[in-house]
């Protein structure tokens, strides 16, 4: 893995060229960006900084101009540092260094500010993928004579394939102790089509080993009834299948006086807002130093939000499928796949679009164009409203009192596969946080003999998924999005409680029998603080700031009010994906602050054994009291897939709702201002004449029936 090919390992045909652009859309050529130092510690790395890092390893001895690099990322100064920082007295910035040497893969530290490698060792584990390797397996993998015979077997030359490299998972099997590989299955690739998924070579599998760039298996079953529907997706290609719907008048979102956030080197700061933010290699889009304007005083909510870990499982047994068991985040990086966003089909035509710089395989900077959009939206619901009925009187009409609901929002969107992710923040003004993960893109579909549920072999074809298409079926599966929460409210020392619904004990002798009552239960310690969350146990998490009490004695807190969870059969102690992402055991876990805890699944999820994981470092079982408090939560979902996932997926937004608890002195979207155009209607003629008649119409509804109020 030390040496580079001089170019693309692809065959030369002209399918190809198409091929590498479909594989690199959406990353500008790899060039050195210019600039300064990043003003504040955790901002993002530079063009200059990047550049830098590898000339100082090179200087060193370490590398040279062959080396490549899976991975360079700021690592950040302590957090009693960055916390101190007075714009002035920047602490060193250092960044961690993944490389590929002769004798295997490194980690360095690299300070940028005195220019040394301060510390190097072999890395305890696989990096992440190379995208070298991705076009280099590709290209081992069609050239195995078993792999061109198998394709032979299937009516398709290897330039007439595509095959697409995938991680292969860890099943702890002796004989691949150690080995760094990938699994490759193929498909026909499209002549016209936009679809590179919908004509799976179902039953050719090639097994490369990475390092030693050879086929060291081939799964070659019978071959099936090859799928002939190309399945496009394009406006055009549609319309050429059925009829397009018509063009309407369709609503607009605009801001003609322009945005009211402010951006300033990575800061940016809207209503009641500031945060910091910047994209890294592995998770993308990462938040700093949020806080919150409360009257004129700034309070910190969050250090920092940013995903841990994406985990996709297959749920088909079969030898081409079992072991499709992703770490998207951890394997193949959400800020390498990050994707430019298009205007009004992303984010409105008004946002503002800004780029991401990560590292490419040689130690470059790589700036992908509008990696990430900002904007504020109206969305057409009241922040709040309250009518009332009995303020009314004889020619006098008071309209309900409510204010117009906007929203802040940070978009990115990452493509890792066949499925596309869009992250988003969103802020609000009632001090709410939501974070969003929407799950486009396509379904991942294998090949079957079924051309329908009619036919005899659907019942076995379909076993583990939904047919979706004439001799395709979209296999079952899980989408897991871990992110971890380093709440500090108010200060780093933080503790933890959860607020149950529990049936009310000894009521006093009223008619009621069944009444629910709140228990709250303090987290003393990491183990103690792992919960799991039923609508069947009505549970609320918050982080509360023991030190402090508002005016009315209540320690302030934030809550995560729920979000989309979901729990399945899983055998956490044999089955080995699911040893390596048992974080999933619980929807939400509590650890101490340890700024080397980053990522659920371990500091190297490819090829991981499950040694090094969230379930492990909690055994540690510190005291939360009065501690920094870092929260894990994992929203995910069961997909089982459906004919309306095809040939292309509508958006399914999950959601985690971090929301103020006892925070504020009252709701802080009182405040908003009424906007213009928010007119009363004119009284109608009929209105209630006095506040006695008014309630009187409350009472009595048209239809005779009694109403209520509350």
């Amino acid at each position: 893995m030390h040496q580079r090919e001089n170019d693309h390992p692809l065959i030369d045909n002209p399918r190809e060229d198409t091929m590498k652009h479909h594989l690199t859309a959406g990353f500008l050529a790899a060039a050195l960006l210019g600039g300064t130092a990043a003003a504040h510690p955790l901002d993002g790395l530079t063009g200059e900084e990047i550049s830098r890092a590898t000339q100082i390893l090179r200087d060193s001895g370490e590398a040279d101009e062959q080396t490549l690099y899976p991975l360079i990322e700021l690592k950040e100064p302590p957090k009693s540092e960055v916390l101190a920082f007075d714009g002035e007295n920047a602490p060193d910035r250092r960044v961690i260094v993944d490389y590929a040497t002769p004798e295997g893969f490194r980690r360095a530290t690299v300070n940028l500010t005195s220019g040394e490698v301060e510390e190097t060792a072999p890395t305890e584990g696989q990096p992440m993928v190379l995208f070298d390797e991705f076009l280099s397996a590709m290209k081992i993998a069609v050239a195995d004579d078993r792999m061109v015979a198998g394709l032979e077997k299937r009516g398709v030359t290897p330039d007439q394939a595509f095959c697409l490299p995938l991680t292969a998972g860890n099943f702890l099997t002796p004989e691949y102790a150690g080995k760094r590989l990938m699994k490759v299955p193929c498909y026909e690739a499209p002549q016209e089509s936009s679809n590179w998924y919908a004509k799976p070579l179902e039953g050719l599998y090639a097994v490369v080993d990475l390092a030693e760039r050879t086929v060291i298996e081939v799964i070659d079953e019978d071959p099936i009834a090859k799928p002939t529907d190309p399945w496009g997706y394009t406006e055009d290609e549609i319309a050429e299948r059925v009829p397009l719907r018509e063009m309407g008048n369709p609503p607009q979102l605009s801001q003609p006086g322009g945005p009211n956030f402010t951006l300033n080197d990575g800061l940016v700061e809207w209503d009641m807002w500031r945060f910091r933010f910047r994209t890294d290699k592995r998770p993308g889009l990462v938040l700093s130093n949020i806080d919150v304007k409360d009257g004129d005083d700034w309070r910190s909510v969050l250090y920092q939000a940013h995903l841990s870990e994406v985990f996709v499982p297959y749920m088909d047994p079969s030898e081409g499928w079992y072991w499709r068991t992703y770490m998207d985040s951890g394997e193949y990086g959400f800020g390498l796949f990050l994707t430019p966003l298009r205007k009004n089909v992303d984010c409105p035509a008004y946002a503002t679009f800004l780029p991401a710089i990560v590292n490419d395989d040689a130690g470059n900077a790589l700036e992908i164009p509008d990696a990430i959009c900002i904007f504020e939206r109206a969305l057409g619901d009241p922040a709040w409203r309250h009518f009332e009925v009995f303020a009314q009187g004889e020619g006098r009409f008071v309209p309900a009192e409510g204010r117009p609901e906007t929203e802040l929002v940070v978009r990115s969107a990452s493509e890792v596969g066949n499925y596309d992710y869009l992250i988003d923040y969103r802020f609000k003004t009632n001090g709410d946080i939501y974070i969003k993960i929407g799950a486009s893109g396509l379904d991942a579909v294998k090949g079957v003999e079924s051309t329908s549920m009619d036919d005899p072999t659907a019942a076995e074809d379909t076993k583990y998924g939904t047919l979706i298409a004439p001799h395709l079926v979209a296999a079952n599966h899980d989408h897991y999005f871990n992110f971890r929460l380093d709440f500090d409210i108010d200060r780093p020392e933080n503790m933890a409680s959860t607020l149950d619904i529990v049936p009310a004990q000894d009521l006093p002798d009223v008619p009621r029998k069944s009444m629910w009552a709140v228990s709250e239960d303090m987290a003393d310690s990491e183990l103690d603080a792992r919960y799991t969350f039923s609508a069947l146990k009505p549970r609320y998490f918050h982080v509360m700031n023991g030190g402090r009490k508002t005016d009315l004695g209540h320690h302030p807190s934030y809550m995560i009010h729920h979000g989309s969870v979901a729990y399945g059969p899983y055998d956490f102690d044999n089955d080995p994906p699911f040893k390596r992402n048992r974080y999933l055991e619980y929807s939400l876990w509590n650890t101490v602050y340890d700024p080397d805890q980053r990522y659920a699944g371990g500091t190297f999820a490819m090829q991981s054994d499950g040694s090094d994981t969230l379930a492990q470092w909690v055994e540690d079982d510190q005291s939360l009291k009065d501690a920094d408090i870092v929260s894990w939560f994992t929203a995910g979902f069961h997909h089982i897939p459906r004919v309306e996932d095809w040939p292309v997926m509508s958006t399914d937004w999950k959601t985690i709702h971090l929301m103020p608890m006892n925070f504020f002195g009252m709701n802080p979207a009182a405040t908003l201002r009424l906007p213009q155009g928010a007119d009363a209607p004119e009284a109608d003629a009929a209105a209630p004449t006095d506040a006695g008649e008014a309630a009187e119409t409350a009472r009595t509804s048209e239809d005779g029936d009694e109403a209520t109020t509350e």
